[in-house]
């Protein structure tokens, strides 16, 4: 899992919790019924267009506004492999990397083009945009996020450690 590939969907700007998973579906926290409303006010047919393994790449301050978990987990169970953007809502960064969900901040996310197949060397800190050849760095993530994102998030990492102990 160090190295991730897909298709990008762009977003703009400021993409707050609400228009990742909007309130009105959160009667429920069953990832599989989040996952069918993703980005569903940005562009309704979202969901249809996106496969298993594509990311999305966004502009500044993307999962800004309330703090709920619903929508990294929402994200992932659509399919999203990744979210690349110039910068993240603290909460949601951490809500990420908690539920499991790969983010990784990029200046120049703007570069990246929507359809275009990118791939991301999580321990290298190396986005290569696959059409235009070009290379991208960002701060690597440190060793234990990786942990707990190859764990598939913080309540697996901590029951892995607890398998870990007991034995």
């Amino acid at each position: 899992m160090n190295v991730i590939t897909g298709k990008v969907w762009k977003f703009g700007d400021n993409i707050d919790t609400d228009l990742i998973i909007a309130a009105r579906y959160l009667n429920t926290s069953d990832p599989h019924e989040l996952a069918k409303h993703i980005m569903e006010d940005a562009d309704p047919e979202f969901v249809k267009k996106l496969q298993p393994g594509d990311i999305i790449v966004a502009g500044e301050n993307f999962g800004c506004g309330s703090s709920r978990e619903h929508a990294p987990i929402a994200l992932k169970a659509a399919g999203v492999a990744a979210v690349v953007a110039k910068s993240f809502a603290r909460i949601f960064y951490r809500n990420s990397f908690n539920m499991g969900l790969p983010i990784f901040e990029l200046p120049s996310a703007d570069k990246i083009a929507e359809g275009d197949l990118i791939s991301i060397d999580m321990e290298k800190g190396v986005i290569k945009d696959l059409n235009k050849g070009v290379e991208y760095t960002f701060s690597p993530i440190p060793p234990f996020m990786q942990e707990l994102l190859a764990c598939g998030g913080l309540i697996n990492y901590a029951k892995a450690q607890l398998l870990q102990e007991r034995k």
